[in-house]
Formats: C-alpha cells, structure tokens, sequence
C-alpha cells in the first residue's frame, strides 16, 4: 500500500485523522465478516521472494534500485537495503501443478535478476544473511532513495532513543551498537501466504503458529554475521531487536510487548482478534496515501481497500501476519508466514513451500482441539528454539510429549503434509519430489545453516576472514546455480574466494581480531609472559571501554632489562613502559595507505581502532611478511592464481 509519512506540523489533529481512518476500517472489516462478504472455497497461495547483490569481491552490491531500472518488471520491487529487492510471485490456486509452476516462476525471476545485475557487474544471492555484509553496509548512505525508508528509519530511530544495542549468543557471542533501522536490511527473506475462509481463520492461525517452529528449523540458513556463528537462524534476533519502539529504561514490572513478534495467545474466533490486539498496542507510524469511507462503502456492498488498515499493519510485524487483498474483485483474509529465510536454492524454497503448505491444509483437520494439547507458551518457546539451534534441539509437543526436531518431522509432520498436498489435490511427483528433500535434508541434519557452519569449521585458520567471509558467499552463490539441493553441498573450500586482490584491499580484510590486551596499571611481568606464551611482538594497551591507550612492544621490553634502575623495583606497572600514543589506523585504511604509514614511523605494529577509538584489531610486520611470502612462493612456482591461497598454511 502506498503510504505517507505523518508530518511533524500536523502533530496530534494529523494522528488522530490516521487512527479514526484505521478504526473505521476494522469496522468495515467487522461488518464485512459478520455480513458473509468474503471469499470462500478456494485456496490460493503465493510467494515474495527477497534477494540480495554482490559485487565481484563478494561484497554487498549497491544496486538494487539500478536493477529494478532495468527490469521494468511488476512484479518487482524494492527492500530498505540499496544491496535488496523483492519479487512478489502471481497468486496461485492451490491445487494440481502449484509447485511446479512456483518453482518455474521463481526461476524465471531469478533469470531476469541475474540478466539485469549482471550488466551492472554485480551477482544475485538467495541467502538468510550476506556472510560479507558488514556494519559499514548498514548506514543511512545504503537506505533505498525513497521517503518511506527514511520515515521509517526516523520514527523507529527516535522511538529507540537514536541507538540500536544488538546482543546474540550462539557458538561465538556478538554485541554491538547501530545508530539507523538498516539493520533490518541484514535479513533476506522468502514469505508464504496462504488464503483461509473467515470460520477457519482462527485454527489455521493457530497452525500456522504451531509448526513455525519445526518448519523454520528444516529451513535455516542464517548462521553466520559478521563472521560470528551466532543462531542458526539468527535473522530472528536480529529483526526482533531491531525493529522495537518500546523505548529506553522501561520499568522492570512492566510487560511490553515489541512490533516483531511471535504473539501473546492462541487465537478464539476471529482475524478481529489480532486487529484489535495490535491497534491497542501500537499507534501508527504512517498515514495511507488515499482515503476512502470504507464503512459506508461496505453498506453499500461495495469492496473497500481497507488502506488505513492495510498501511497500519504493514508496520507490525508479526512472524505469522494476518493480510486482507482483493482477487478479481473480492475480498479475502490470508495468513503471511515471514520466518522462512530465503535460499539456499530455489528447490529448497518450494520444498519448504511445500512442507508449510501441507501442514497447513492438514493439520486443522487432524487436530481440530489443537489448543487444547499444546499450550501457547510451548509453541513460542519452541520457535525460539529453532531460531537458535535449527535441526538440532528437542521441543515440546502435544500432550506434553517431549521429541527430537527431527523426529517430529520425519514421523509426523512430513506425512502430514503429504496428506494435506495429496488433499489439495496437487501433483504427486511434485508431492513425492519436494517432500523428499524435506525427509532427505532431515535425515542429515544439513540445512543452510548447518552448512555454513560446517564450512565455517573447514576454512579455519586458512585465508584471511575476508577470504573465510568470501568463500562463503561465492560458495552458496555457485551452489545456487548448479541447483542441487543444499544437503548435497559439500562444505566450502578456500579457493571458492576468489580474485586476492579483493581480499587485501583495507586494513579490516586482513587484521587480527582476537587480541591480547592489558590495562596500564597491571604489572609488566605479565605482558611479558603473554608475549612469551603467544610469541607475540606487541601488546596494545586498552583502558575499561576498550579504548586504546597505548602499546606494549617487545624492544620497550629489552630496553627495561638492560635498565638496571628500573628493574630494581619489584612492581613496575604497564604505563611504566608503554607508548603513549601509538600510530593507530581505521579498519577502513587502504592497505598501502598503512604500509606507508608503516614506513614513515618506522612501526613494526599498528593497532586499529573504530572511530570512537575503540580497539578492534591489529596488523604487524609479521602479517605483511606472510602475504609477501606467499606471493613470492606463488610467483617462484610459476602459480597463475596468485595470492588465491594467502594465509592457508
């Protein structure tokens, strides 16, 4: 829907306009229900399909908007990030070839997508999260040119107080701070809608909530951010903490309730139920572009567009939505499931299309008393599970029955689905080709996720992290194209990374980042034995925010042993000895920018910190000598993919 952005001088009278237009729309909905006005005894289904771009480096291409240029296509559109866009999939009735004829389509976009970007130099990927993707990518600079975004990044921006604090624990822990709601660009999604009658809405919501959990663990593919593993579907944290406008400093006692959510209960009737849920909750941000008395156009019999409501609900986001649309003049209530990421393959989205669609036709009819054996507290519990930990955790279901994810799915769920596409009538090689790759990727445990993972086990300690980072990206990228789906991957290798040049272009691609640092005021002796231990020349010196405050070298060391004076006290502290000062540079640094920096002060170091100056990493000598090194020992060999396999010993 189009929307507009509620000015600033229009103050209340303007919010107030806003919300009567959504009142008198849930109305019109209510009436419209009550008077048997929707659609019934037909399913459609559909599918939008978000996609990010890579340059040649496998870095975030800035070209979405570019490409849509090109395009010319309807069905095409764009996402916050300039490195997104979205295509929407036609509506489908779900019966005989709908799989097949999804899976077509989705090809053929994919065509138009990679024809377009690639005459722009730049490559698409289906894929939860970009491996490359790096905070620099998530400033205002890369917000798609258009008002919506910037509103959105403005109002959500100042609701948080103007900072993001993003905290995610999984294999490797990640906490830091944003400043804009492009954070939200970090996630690439693939979204389902299925179509429901009114007097069905309500168990097939509670499905729709119920199987999250297992469907998402079958489709996992977000593992990996900012070279962290992190949750295997680690889109979920991001999006839940980032698109929050609940504020700072809330009261401890208080329950709040956040815009991305998995809900509060099962719903009892009716779609009014949500509706009003999130009305009593959350005020609008943005008002619609064109008005219209949707109540005295339902009295009338007329269709309205509901586009008060329509526009207030695109901005809540719950991980099954409920959506009202107009098909060939008449109205209908969807259910949007949004917690599937996109990729790896197109074949793996219509299985996971598949798997979703037939629990969704199935399971009302098995477990009409659905609420009645699974609590709602268990259901979100088990969501949350599976965004953490995929196929890889026990849940928690019916009658309070304690069960593997896996053999939840395998069991029960795959079966059931069956039966539900089988019901629907659709194609059954279709049913046996797509539910196959469910069962099969099941049985290995390797889903997107878990083959990141495991890659990210293989590349350890070969190549730089922008190499490990690349690999990634290019290695799902060229799986994509061959269309095998991904547990028939084998793991990345390190020569999947690419051109070298790309690799050692900034300080950031290359720069040790786990450090060994002491503060000044603790004894020399062990910055000393650290360096012996890790054979290490240098030791940055940070303060208790983790800024640095000086360095600690090895030659300040020698020079305090041939210091008799010195060496006479017992405790000699670290600022005793350190440089105050040192030569720094910013991750951002162009590699031979620091060389020279190197050469002009003599420094066999320099630490590198944000601008704020906090300590991130640090380059050396040493780390210079072993990119020559193999460059020498490449060029000596007669090798023709020069530095292809830097820093792998």
């Amino acid at each position: 829907m189009g929307i507009q952005e509620m000015s600033q001088a229009g103050g209340g009278q303007e919010h107030r306009a806003s919300t009567l237009g959504v009142l008198t729309d849930l109305r019109a909905l209510e009436y419209m229900l009550d008077n048997g006005m929707f659609e019934t005894g037909i399913t459609r289904i559909g599918a939008e399909q978000e996609l990010a771009f890579v340059d040649e480096a496998m870095r975030p291409a800035a070209l979405g908007p570019e490409v849509l240029d090109i395009l010319h296509e309807d069905r095409a559109t764009t996402e916050i990030g300039r490195f997104n866009m979205e295509f929407n999939c036609n509506p489908k009735v779900f019966t005989g070839s709908v799989l097949a004829d999804l899976h077509q389509e989705l090809d053929e976009l994919m065509t138009m997508a990679q024809d377009a970007s690639t005459k722009l130099g730049a490559i698409p990927i289906l894929i939860g999260i970009v491996p490359t993707l790096q905070q620099e990518h998530l400033s205002r600079e890369y917000i798609t040119p258009k008002p919506r975004y910037f509103a959105l990044d403005e109002r959500v921006t100042k609701a948080r107080g103007g900072r993001y604090d993003i905290r995610i624990k999984g294999i490797d822990e990640i906490n830091f701070s944003h400043d804009s709601v492009m954070l939200e660009a970090l996630n690439t999604s693939y979204q389902l809608h299925y179509q429901v009658s009114p007097e069905d809405f309500a168990i097939s919501f509670n499905v729709a909530q119920a199987v999250t959990a297992p469907v998402l663990a079958a489709a996992a593919n977000s593992a990996v951010l900012f070279g962290k593993r992190l949750w295997h579907e680690t889109r979920i944290a991001i999006f839940e903490q980032t698109v929050d406008t609940s504020g700072q400093d809330i009261p401890t006692q208080r329950d709040i309730i956040k815009r991305v959510r998995f809900g509060e209960r099962w719903v009892d009737s009716s779609v009014l139920e949500l509706f009003k849920s999130d009305i009593a909750r959350f005020r609008g941000m943005f008002k619609a572009d064109e008005s219209e008395d949707s109540l005295a156009m339902v009295e009338r019999g007329e269709i309205p567009k509901l586009s008060a409501l329509q526009t207030y609900n695109g901005t809540l986001y719950r991980w099954n939505r409920p959506c009202y649309g107009i098909t060939d003049g008449k109205p209908h209530l969807r259910i949007e499931n949004r917690v599937l990421p996109a990729g790896p393959t197109i074949i793996d989205e219509v299985a996971n299309s598949g798997f979703w669609f037939g629990l969704m036709k199935r399971m009302p009819e098995v477990y009409p008393d659905l609420t009645q054996r699974l609590s709602f507290a268990d259901a979100k519990a088990n969501f949350v599970a599976s965004a953490r930990s995929g196929l890889d955790f026990k849940m928690r279901w019916l009658d309070g029955q304690v069960i593997a994810v896996r053999d939840l799915i395998l069991g029960e769920l795959v079966p059931m689905a069956i039966e539900g596409l089988r019901g629907a009538g659709v194609d059954g090689d279709d049913i046996d080709k797509y539910m196959n790759i469910i069962s099969e990727r099941t049985e290995t445990g390797r889903n997107g996720a878990r083959w990141m993972i495991s890659s990210v086990e293989h590349l350890h300690e070969q190549g730089t992290r922008s190499e490990r980072l690349s690999t990634l990206t290019a290695g799902t990228i060229s799986r994509q194209q061959v269309g095998t789906p991904v547990h028939e991957w084998s793991v990345a290798q390190i020569r999947e990374s690419g051109e070298w040049r790309h690799h050692y272009a900034t300080v950031e691609q290359y720069m040790q980042t786990e450090l060994f640092t002491v503060r000044q005021d603790e004894l020399i002796d062990l910055a000393a034995s650290i360096m012996d231990w890790e054979q290490i020349r240098h030791i940055p010196v940070e303060d208790s925010d983790h800024r640095l405050v000086g360095l600690v070298s090895y030659r300040a060391l020698l020079r305090l042993v041939a210091d008799p004076v010195k060496r006479k006290s017992a405790s000699i502290a670290v600022e005793d000895i350190m440089e105050v000062e040192p030569i720094s540079v910013l991750p951002s640094m162009p590699t031979l920018e620091a060389i020279a920096l190197m050469k002009k002060h003599r420094a066999s170091c320099l630490p590198v910190v944000q601008e704020d100056g906090k300590l991130v990493g640090i380059v050396t000598e040493h780390d210079y000598m072993r990119i020559a090194g193999k460059l020498l020992e490449d060029q000596l060999r007669g090798g023709n993919d020069t530095g292809q396999y830097i820093g792998q010993e």
